[in-house]
């Protein structure tokens, strides 16, 4: 190795560690994606309904007081395991929980929160509801920490 540090020798190092760094960062990002995504989501049971759930929930902006796997609003719940709280590991049960519960809003019980009443159909509260049993069942690495969300 020569005495002295070139542009030419620290331009060579950058330029080779950089594409080093790139083409690793590459490789862990394709074997990541091939082998842990698809073991963790249930893309099999999405369901006409279960898209028309999505877009309730975002036409509806509940992510503005509700959080959905960590992500969200911290005002109201967490709902990425209200069909295991509120449904029994059952559909119908958990449908028509969610049907009492958004006819029931708002409480109006002083010193509370309040959810205000989204006038959402039958239809909507079921389209809803499968969404978020769907959530429910994606591997989520055990969050949220409680079964209260």
């Amino acid at each position: 190795m020569a005495e002295r540090f070139t542009k030419s020798m620290a331009r060579n190092i950058y330029l080779g560690g950089s594409t080093f760094f790139i083409l690793l960062f590459l490789v862990l990002t394709f074997d990541t994606q091939s082998r842990a995504m698809p073991e963790r989501d249930n893309r099999d049971q999405l369901t006409e309904e279960v898209v028309r759930g999505k877009h309730v929930w975002e036409n509806n902006n509940c992510v503005g007081c509700h959080s959905l796997m960590g992500e969200g609003a911290y005002f109201a719940p967490e709902l990425a395991n209200v069909f295991d709280r509120r449904g029994a590991a059952d559909s119908e049960v958990f449908k028509a929980y969610m049907n009492a519960w958004m006819n029931a809003m708002p409480t109006n019980i002083p010193g509370r929160r309040q959810m205000p009443n989204f006038k959402l159909t039958d239809q909507e509260i079921n389209d809803l509801s499968s969404f978020l049993e769907w959530t429910s069942k994606i591997d989520d690495n055990g969050w949220p920490p409680n079964i209260e969300g």
